[in-house]
């Protein structure tokens, strides 16, 4: 046999609307705090992940500019035998900067083409 539905509480005991929206509204405010200490520990977590490899590709990029200073040089050095070293300055100048200017203008072609 099906047992009788609970009435509830009385009406008597039911507790006021403003008490009610005070408590929504209290615990939303822990919920949104909540969510943001969330956040804040996730992006501490992969912060602290992200250091060691940022700093071996900082490494490597200093690195690397020192392998093209190196070469610069190289270049300069070996051309200024043969037509002395004002002249190889420039041209080793005017080469290394026509290597960048390409570079440079390629890559504003290929940000233009894929905006």
């Amino acid at each position: 046999m099906l047992k009788p539905v609970d009435a509830g509480p009385e009406p008597s005991s039911e507790r006021p609307v403003g008490e009610l929206v005070h408590q929504l509204i209290e615990e939303g405010k822990a919920y949104a705090r909540a969510e943001i200490d969330l956040a804040k520990a996730i992006a501490t977590a992969k912060g602290k992940a992200l250091i060691i490899p940022v700093a071996l590709f900082l490494t490597a990029f200093i690195l690397a500019l020192a392998a093209i200073t190196a070469l610069a040089v190289g270049i300069v050095l070996a051309l200024a035998k043969f037509i002395g070293p004002l002249a190889a300055g420039i041209v080793g100048l005017l080469s290394f900067a026509g290597v960048a200017g390409g570079l440079a203008w390629y890559g504003t072609e290929r940000l233009r083409r894929d905006l």
